[in-house]
């Protein structure tokens, strides 16, 4: 393994559910609704199923191509820094090398153990591979190297929505169980606590987070309410007490940890702006999804497998927010993704992902 690291040398390490997966599910026993490894997805960009669940780049792979640009700007050819690997999925087979970073997120995944049970690679599972993974640095490049590596590196990470997705009941004439979700959100956010003080103790100190989006607006579940013409807000309602406790929580650990350092995107807000005024941001619609069927394309039958085997695919994907009932296209990944790398306070506090490898 390559020992002479560069000076401003960080790895990224990716963690979540199918908004961040590249391929993971491909490796493990599952359905068919929890992989993308056929047509149409990849269409856009890789122009085969890579196992993302979109038609090109999810925002990861949009904020790693400009990780290799920003850090290895003094390359000499440029043309040789186009042609550099993103980040590949841990389960990936073979002697893959991941000084640069690794990606091990799970379509499906959710912080609690119980969310698809079986199906998908639970986050304390990827902290799990984590760990394996730096015990595998420390065995190569010795302990000391494999530690200032991880110091430096940025955890990012993206989870939670799947384990509320377990709320809705489709055959349920209110859709959501009555009450107060706080107690849920609570045991949710303790979940993902755990996770970011375990990858803590193993070494990480600074960490990427995008909040929950407006979940009640996306194409799956907008059809559960009135064939789509309206968002389910009460779906959106925990999605925002969920964000609620997560700033909190990351407010205290970084009173807490020593050199705890953080970025939290507030993908909520970004995404709500882009979907109530797609023509703003580039879009032409931000209610439909380019593939899949019924209403608002909101049945999740994109590519055929998945139980529905009639589906339709738009003309245009780059005039959609989203590919398919549940994830953007590449053309709104990449708007997301550099957001989060270089955007304002106003959108990502207390530092951008660009400023916390600075640091």
């Amino acid at each position: 393994m390559e020992t002479c690291l560069p000076e401003k040398h960080a790895a990224l390490f990716i963690f979540g559910d199918s908004l961040f997966d590249n391929g993971n599910n491909n490796y493990i026993n599952t359905t068919t609704s929890y992989q993308a490894n056929y047509p149409p997805y990849g269409q856009t960009f890789f122009k085969y199923p890579s196992g993302r669940f979109f038609d090109g780049r999810m925002i990861p792979d949009c904020v790693d191509k400009t990780l290799y640009m920003h850090l290895r700007y003094d390359h000499n050819d440029i043309a040789e820094l186009a042609k550099l690997p993103i980040l590949p999925p841990y389960l990936h087979p073979g002697n893959v090398e991941h000084i640069y970073g690794v990606n091990f997120a799970s379509g499906g995944a959710g912080a609690l153990r119980e969310t698809a049970q079986g199906r998908v690679i639970d986050l304390k599972t990827q902290v799990s591979y984590f760990k394996n993974l730096k015990d595998l640095f420390s065995q190569r490049l010795g302990h000391a190297i494999a530690e200032e590596i991880l110091s430096k590196s940025v955890y990012l990470i993206n989870i939670g929505a799947n384990d509320y997705g377990s709320l809705i009941s489709p055959n349920s004439s209110s859709v959501l169980p009555p009450g107060d979700h706080q107690e849920f959100v609570d045991i949710v956010i303790g979940n993902l606590t755990d996770a970011i003080k375990e990858i803590y103790n193993l070494g990480g100190k600074k960490f990427g987070f995008l909040n929950i989006p407006q979940i009640g607006c996306s194409p799956a579940v907008r059809i559960l309410v009135n064939n789509g013409s309206t968002c389910l807000e009460e779906f959106s309602a925990i999605a925002r007490l969920h964000n609620n406790g997560l700033s909190k929580m990351l407010q205290e650990l970084g009173k807490k940890l020593n050199e705890f350092k953080y970025s939290l995107t507030d993908f909520y807000t970004t995404l709500s702006q882009v979907l109530n005024n797609p023509t703003k941001y580039g879009f032409k619609e931000g209610s439909k999804a380019c593939c899949g069927s019924g209403p608002y394309r909101g049945v999740d039958s994109c590519g055929g497998n998945k139980g529905i085997k009639e589906y339709e695919l738009c003309d245009n994907v780059n005039e959609h927010v989203f590919f398919d009932s549940h994830h953007l296209t590449d053309k709104a990944s990449q708007y997301f993704a550099e957001l989060i790398w270089n955007g304002n306070r106003t959108v990502t506090f207390p530092y951008n992902l660009k400023q916390l490898f600075e640091l």
